[in-house]
């Protein structure tokens, strides 16, 4: 109830530009709306105790409902004061997924598996689009797979952060890789992101089909058989991986690895693949195999869950970008600042 009451005063402060360059108060139902503008507050105190604050430098607490499953601190501009990092204000973390945007094998409807292919130009338009809807969930870590599409998705996504934190990737596959990577700055570690590279999180090898076109190879071996060997679970290309296969190492991988910086309160960006992410999601919304094999995967288009008490709340649809939950959350904060930041200017 909460969250509708504060959505319809954003709508009423937007639509009667109720906010001018002198202090005031107004009334909305009960919502009392106080500006300050020598600090460039918003002030919007909600019955119940519940507090609101926005203002040039923090958006305070995001809130996507009323329930008890979405609250999400809300990432900061720059600040030489940010500590969010450290000090968590609740037991939640955020998980987004986001598959890599469009490949030049995508483009030339060409089988990738594990080749090694960059994106194209719309495929970094992509990345762009979806780093500016999770331009205010705060991230503390990214994991993407060992090929160039996934880390140009993660880095060309992090280029619309809010934070304007500098995504590094570590690089930790050899002593001396590691000795000649090392960051010599508490104040530049402060402002980076690392970047861990996983193999696990490939998309599965679809061995002897790689590279040949997907139109071409049904026309060879027809489109049931080749229907089987993309859509079933358990049933591999020739040499190559099924999604069973896929999952157990992507999964095996996600616990070993991710679940516990979530556990220990850290958000997390996956940058990954259509494969490596419908077997990931399977375990984290417990489908079962015929499920995961009717999932379908856009491409750059992000995913949030909430985890809260070692659950896992999914808080956007894998279909594609809705129009509730924390989209339309975040567009609206952003409109809304933007409309303030004009009004105090």
């Amino acid at each position: 109830m909460s969250a509708q009451v504060f959505h319809q005063a954003m709508g009423t402060l937007q639509s009667n530009r109720l906010l001018n360059n002198s202090g005031t108060h107004h009334e909305l139902g009960n919502i009392r709306v106080q500006l300050i503008p020598k600090c460039f507050k918003l002030n919007i105190e909600l019955s119940r105790n519940r507090n609101f604050r926005f203002g040039k430098k923090n958006f305070g607490i995001i809130q996507a409902t009323a329930s008890q499953t979405s609250v999400i601190e809300s990432a900061s501009s720059p600040s030489n004061h940010d500590t969010s990092d450290s000090k968590k204000k609740s037991n939640e973390a955020a998980l987004i997924l986001v598959r890599h945007g469009e490949s030049l094998w995508n483009e030339k409807n060409l089988f990738t598996g594990c080749v090694d292919v960059p994106l194209t130009k719309k495929g970094v338009e992509e990345a762009i689009e979806a780093g500016k809807r999770i331009s205010n969930i705060p991230v503390d870590m990214i994991y993407t797979s060992a090929l160039i599409r996934a880390q140009m998705t993660a880095m060309l996504a992090m280029t619309q952060h809010r934070r304007r934190k500098v995504p590094i990737i570590m690089h930790n596959e050899s002593e001396q890789a590691r000795t000649w990577s090392q960051i010599f700055s508490e104040d530049t570690m402060k402002q980076s992101i690392p970047v861990v590279t996983a193999w696990q999180l490939n998309e599965r090898m679809y061995g002897e089909l790689q590279g040949l076109n997907k139109q071409e190879t049904a026309d060879r071996y027809g489109k049931e058989q080749v229907h089987v060997w993309r859509r079933s679970y358990d049933i591999p290309p020739p040499n190559g991986e099924s999604l069973e296969m896929c999952a157990q190492r992507a999964v095996a991988y996600f616990k070993d690895q991710i679940e516990p910086q979530l556990q220990s309160g850290k958000n997390v960006m996956i940058a990954a693949h259509g494969n490596s992410l419908r077997s990931i999601i399977m375990y984290l919304d417990k489908l079962t195999s015929q499920e995961v094999i009717s999932l379908e995967l856009s491409t750059g288009i992000p995913m949030l869950y909430i985890f809260k008490e070692g659950k896992f709340i999914r808080r956007g649809s894998p279909a594609g970008p809705a129009e509730a939950g924390v989209y339309a959350y975040t567009r609206r904060l952003a409109q809304y600042r933007q409309k303030l930041d004009e009004m105090l200017h």
